[in-house]
């Protein structure tokens, strides 16, 4: 890639940035789009304080907003920002002076500057080949200063969030979740159902402990004909709150004594009695699954019937952690063991196949950047791409878009797939999603476009491990040019848009211009598999080319900057969690940076010992082995925290409860708390006095 190509790209992507912040500047204090950027009125003064304002609210604050999820991210963010700007200080003002000032630049050809000229720009990546072996002692120095740097940073946020953990328990309300576990494999008793099974053999063994239970059914067809239910009196109820609408309705679908709201109102009375009598059936004992949501009395008698083997048979009574009653992912209930069995099977085929498949764009991106093959394979282009203006854009600047472009739809289809795998509520299957998308990132982005090439050059990588660190060597800074492009272009761009909101303001101008309509707005929620994953990878990149190529540290930088301003506002602003996993997203990123800083040492190494370094090598290699030791020694440190809370916590808070009068309301909540929303009673004809305002479900139980 040419140094103009690159330039061009820059250029194109701060053009870019700065249109999408004026506009959201001035399409923010719109009120018709309230539901796209803000929530309050008072927040539609045209000016651009928002930054401030953004920046302004503590920790503490941004956790009343977002939960301890939002915290943990931003702390992601802050985390990788004090890591680059101590990398880009070693990396711009002690790295790149010694490859300005090595004996690397006499190596290019001046006079052919149009094929050189981002090679001069980058001081050749450090080119790795080019130097004399004393003043690879400074990047071994780098490499050893910044592992250091981030292992400790490591460990203090770990034990940072583990602190945050235990705090938002302490702080936060009793929730069902805490005094519930989920039971599974319930054992047949003869001539007894599952509930009476449970609720017996839990005042037996938990006496003392022991509240209440809700045995889970098979609901999956009955909560169809729900949902299509709460559709249908949706669009009843606009119509009704619409008269003007109601009128310009075609009559000729119904009778002269009939109306539109006639019409429904059948269809509701019908929908209505066939859930009854859905709801009749799937109560029945033969619809009943083998799994039950029990409740205790405290917290403490939650937890040992947790983690305490509950029969001597272990394949019976197996217990892990309830969710929150809102988080449960019920279809996971109605699947049988076989079909959950057979689902985990075919997902990570259909994962592997995505992989491969995604491998077509990459490999359409690598051919973009070169133009000769181009002009070989499409002859008919040559007088277009012999254009200069054109030949920068398809080199420095559509490859990237092309990859952005094609990496939007992995985090949805990985979320798709996640919801089959057995998981029992949705921030598990999130947090699965954003698992495999992370990895999906790292090696169809990375590791692909590093070994560009033939599908058998990338197979013969992979069958000859002895050699990837060597190739690494050479190939990971030769693609520097490209992963700067991609910086400026997935990073700069897409924060922006995340801020600007673009495909939400466009559904939402769309549906006001088709059928405007007074829809209650639901507050959107963080899609953490889809923004964790890229943060990390940018993180990946800063921590492998900070001694390979360090200009890419500033645009790393300014990319984090971005980030930190833009995602604090849509969290105190904008977005709205649905649910809590109390900062579990962490481990996730502690694992992928130490991937990252042992990746960068396998490149190390490779790269030492191809310039014949032979002292340094040895001393690199301890250098991945104590970063997994270290990982190791967190893992054992502070996973236990993230896993279950301390005795001595859960009792503390126990004993705070028995002095607290709500303490009686709550219980009575937790008994219904667990219900299936598809066995709770709904109310939609229009019968009763109230009719279509009546709340749409109506149930003696209490809603939590």
């Amino acid at each position: 890639m040419l140094l103009s190509a690159l330039l061009m790209s820059v250029g194109i992507n701060s053009c870019l940035c700065v249109l999408l912040f004026i506009l959201y500047s001035i399409l923010r204090k719109q009120p018709h789009n309230y539901e796209v950027f803000y929530l309050a009125v008072a927040r539609y003064i045209p000016s651009v304080r928002w930054i401030w304002k953004s920046w302004r609210p503590s920790e503490e604050e941004l956790m009343e907003s977002s939960g301890l999820d939002g915290v943990v991210f931003m702390r992601m963010i802050t985390f990788s920002l004090k890591v680059f700007l101590f990398a880009g200080i070693i990396g711009v003002f002690v790295i790149l002076p010694v490859n300005v000032f090595g004996d690397q630049l006499t190596q290019i050809n001046y006079a052919d500057w149009s094929a050189n000229s981002l090679d001069i720009f980058l001081f050749l990546a450090i080119s790795a080949l080019f130097f004399i072996a004393c003043r690879l002692w400074v990047h071994f120095g780098a490499i050893y200063l910044v592992t250091a740097f981030v292992c400790c940073l490591l460990y203090l946020e770990f034990r940072y969030i583990g602190m945050k953990r235990i705090e938002h328990f302490h702080s936060s309300k009793p929730q069902p979740n805490q005094f519930t576990i989920l039971v599974r494999n319930i054992p047949s008793s003869d001539g007894s159902t599952v509930s009476d099974t449970v609720d017996r053999f839990f005042r037996e063994n938990h006496f003392s402990t022991y509240l209440s239970h809700v045995v889970i059914h098979r609901t999956s067809k009955l909560r169809s004909i729900v949902d299509n239910a709460k559709k249908l009196y949706k669009k009843v109820h606009h119509k009704k709150a619409d008269p003007v609408r109601v009128k310009k309705t075609p009559m000729r679908f119904f009778s002269r004594k009939d109306t539109p709201e006639g019409h429904y109102e059948k269809v509701l009375q019908e929908l209505e009695h066939n859930i009854r009598l859905g709801q009749a059936e799937v109560s029945s004992p033969g619809k009943e699954v083998r799994a039950a949501f029990v409740s205790f009395k405290s917290r403490y008698g939650a937890a040992m019937a947790l983690h305490m083997p509950q029969s001597a048979n272990p394949t019976y009574w197996l217990t892990e952690p309830a969710p929150e009653p809102h988080d449960v992912h019920w279809p996971f209930f109605s699947a049988s063991f076989m079909q959950k069995w057979l689902s985990k099977i075919v997902i990570a085929f259909a994962c592997l196949l995505l992989t491969a498949l995604f491998l077509v764009p990459v490999v359409l991106v690598q051919g973009l950047t070169n133009l000769s093959a181009l002009e070989y394979f499409f002859p008919f282009l040559t007088l277009i791409l012999s254009m200069k203006i054109v030949s920068q854009i398809i080199t420095g600047y559509l490859p990237s878009l092309i990859l952005q472009t094609s990496l939007k739809i992995v985090p949805p289809i990985m979320e798709f797939l996640s919801s089959f795998q057995g998981h029992i509520c949705h921030s598990d299957i999130q947090k699965s999603a954003c698992n495999k998308v992370i990895w999906f990132t790292i090696w169809n982005v990375f590791f692909a476009t590093v070994f560009s090439g033939s599908a058998f050059y990338k197979l013969s990588v992979i069958l000859d491990p002895k050699e990837i660190l060597f190739k690494l060597a050479v190939a990971v800074p030769a693609q520097a040019s490209f992963f700067i492009a991609y910086v400026v272009t997935t990073g700069w761009t897409d924060t922006l848009t995340e801020l600007f909101r673009v495909v939400p303001f466009m559904v939402s101008y769309v549906k006001r211009s088709l059928e405007p309509t007074e829809e209650e707005f639901e507050v959107p929620p963080m899609r953490y598999h889809r923004d964790t994953p890229r943060v990390l990878f940018f993180g990946l990149l800063g921590i492998t080319y900070f001694f390979l190529a360090p200009l890419i540290l500033p645009f790393i930088f300014l990319y984090f900057i971005l980030a930190y301003i833009i995602y604090r506002n849509q969290f105190i602003n904008v977005y709205e969690p649905k649910y809590e996993t109390g900062g579990m997203f962490w481990p996730m990123i502690h694992y992928t940076m130490i991937f990252s800083l042992v990746l960068m040492h396998g490149i190390a190494i490779g790269l030492f010992a191809l310039k014949k370094m032979e002292l340094a090598t040895y001393l690199l290699v301890p250098l991945p082995v104590f970063t997994l030791l270290f990982n190791e020694f967190c893992r054992k440190r502070f996973m236990p925290i993230f896993t279950a809370y301390p005795a001595e916590v859960l009792t503390k808070r126990d004993r705070e409860d028995q002095n607290d009068p709500r303490m009686g309301e709550f219980y009575h909540n937790l008994v219904s708390a667990y219900q299936d929303p598809a066995l709770r009673p709904l109310r939609f004809s229009g019968s009763r006095n109230d009719s279509l305002t009546s709340p749409l479900l109506s149930s003696t139980s209490s809603e939590v």
